[in-house]
């Protein structure tokens, strides 16, 4: 294939180098040409993408139908790290993705669920909704079912929910936070975590009490003391810092990057040096939360793994074939930067 030079118009040599392919190969895929697997030549239209090509009208392939992303909110980096993964495995699937996110005063999940039907999704993709609310009627998905729309949830498992579910293994997200703390030596490890009623927050609580029984030999009662519901949100994460630092808490376990980031600011204010005099632990590890200041320490959710297994469960309901109704969860995995350091003396 000879590609002009001209201003504007994609070199092949750009095209190979971004998508990490031999020249020969993105040649056969911009041709149009067989013999490409699907995941290389997904790579190499990606890398158009990337450098701001337009795509050949010859491979622009028809989409396979709309699949709904319903999201709660796009202020938490979390989520649009989601929503762009779970974009790109859809589309590498051939699906064209819609994203519908709720705001405060806004549309609902349900309005928003019924727009979608209106366009005749061939399937949604639930991010963090009402099935995480263990305080939210349960029925709406049931009824949704009925009306033959597949469906999977992520992040909030509902045993009266009968679909596929994706997870991360939230329990054990506090149990490795507080280890870690410990074994730097604190003693009084607290947690802030959102709203008591959603199953995520109550997963990590359940997992902070059980870690400080293993470790402390805390009792229960004991370590609920230590826990704080509050927003998750950096206002939440302060609220709940300020508390535990009221109790003497030295090392701070926290429900997502945002509330860890509220708590580094609570410290400050009093005068106290992160991780001088108090430690942080985050839960997501978004994209940006590694330059903040200090650089977080954090929990990190498997969203790559998760976004996969979502949109793959949802592929094969939507083309008929059996799928497990049942929760798949994710080990998450600790990343030490700079907010956590050995207790201070006299803890």
């Amino acid at each position: 294939m000879s590609v002009p030079a001209a201003r504007g118009t994609p070199r092949l040599s750009d095209i190979a180098g971004q998508a990490h392919v031999s020249e020969a190969t993105a040649s056969r895929v911009l041709n149009g040409r067989a013999g490409v697997a699907a995941g290389t030549r997904q790579r190499v239209l990606a890398a158009l993408d990337v450098l701001g090509y337009e795509r050949p009208t010859r491979l622009r392939r028809r989409s396979a139908g709309l699949v709904g992303l319903v999201v709660p909110e796009l202020t938490n980096p979390i989520f649009p790290a989601f929503a762009q993964l779970i974009e790109q495995s859809l589309a590498g699937h051939g699906y064209t993705p819609v994203l519908c996110t709720q705001l405060p005063g806004g549309t609902t999940e349900d309005e928003l669920v019924e727009q979608l039907e209106e366009r005749g999704v061939t399937g949604i993709v639930f991010l963090s909704g009402l099935h995480a609310d263990t305080g939210a009627d349960p029925d709406r998905y049931t009824r949704l079912a009925h009306r033959g729309v597949p469906f999977v949830l992520i992040n909030g498992y509902r045993p009266d929910i009968d679909a596929p579910f994706v997870s991360p293994d939230d329990r054990a997200a506090a149990h490795i936070a507080v280890r870690h703390l410990a074994e730097l030596g604190h003693e009084r490890i607290g947690l802030a975590v959102g709203p008591a009623r959603y199953v995520p927050s109550r997963r990590k609580a359940e997992g902070f009490a059980a870690a400080t029984a293993q470790v402390f030999g805390l009792p229960a009662a004991a370590a609920q003391q230590r826990v704080r519901h509050t927003l998750f949100s950096v206002e939440g994460g302060h609220a709940a810092a300020d508390a535990l630092l009221d109790d003497g808490c030295t090392g701070l376990v926290c429900g997502s990057d945002l509330m860890a980031l509220g708590a580094v600011r609570a410290a400050r204010g009093r005068g106290l040096a992160v991780p001088r005099d108090v430690s942080v632990v985050g839960f997501d590890d978004s994209q940006l939360i590694a330059f903040t200041d200090p650089p977080l320490t954090t929990v990190r959710q498997p969203v790559q793994a998760m976004a996969t297994a979502a949109v793959g469960a949802l592929v094969e309901a939507i083309r008929g074939n059996p799928v497990a109704h049942t929760e798949f969860v994710f080990p998450p995995e600790l990343v030490v930067r700079g907010s956590t350091g050995p207790a201070p003396a006299g803890d």
